[in-house]
């Protein structure tokens, strides 16, 4: 009896510590993922215009804050963000409400997990739906080309309708849902004037 039970635990004991070891290598990969992408679109700007986007939710849930945890402090324009935890805050009625940074914001130093997208000969780092591209001892949110590949949506994703077609959009940059050698993938297609 103590031998079958034995024989019939040790596959169950090979399988759960293999499915561990193969998250633990999917997380600690994750900052060190590269992505190319080749794109044919070069000077092509596709800016989409606010009012053509229909956005499937009525609306979005904000998520406001009394307080931040270890918040530092980003000034661009006459425009103050504060960063907690990897997330973008304003401050405004007396809480921090989460929100996406504009291009031209600069950071001294990328979030943890990042992925690198390789676009032709140039290097984006994107974290959760915003790209940044280094210059000088900087990193500068900035908007991605139209035709850059990326392998999953961040996670506060809408689904739009534009002209009768869904795209997936965050950050006013619109994805399309397309396959890259047989992998599903999202195509930067469009981004919407603000």
């Amino acid at each position: 009896m103590k031998k079958s039970l034995k024989l019939s635990i040790l596959p169950i004991l090979l399988i759960a510590f293999t499915t561990q070891t193969h998250a633990q290598q999917r997380s600690s990969n994750r900052s060190t993922k590269t992505v190319t992408t080749t794109t044919t679109n070069k000077g092509r700007s596709n800016k989409i215009a606010k009012e053509k986007v229909v956005y499937k939710k009525s609306q979005k849930k904000v998520e406001a804050y009394r307080t931040l945890p270890n918040k530092t402090v980003v000034k661009n324009n006459n425009h103050e963000y504060y960063i907690s935890n990897n997330n973008y805050y304003t401050y405004t009625g007396g809480r921090y409400v989460k929100t996406i940074p504009r291009p031209g914001v600069r950071i001294s130093t990328l979030p943890r997990g990042y992925v690198t997208v390789r676009v032709d000969n140039r290097s984006y780092f994107n974290f959760e739906g915003i790209f940044y591209i280094h210059t000088g001892n900087v990193y500068e949110v900035v908007e991605p080309e139209i035709g850059t590949i990326v392998y999953e949506l961040p996670s506060g994703y809408e689904r739009v309708e534009i002209d009768g077609m869904t795209y997936y959009e965050y950050a006013n940059v619109l994805y399309e849902k397309v396959q890259v050698d047989g992998t599903r993938a999202y195509e930067v297609v469009g981004i919407i004037e603000l």
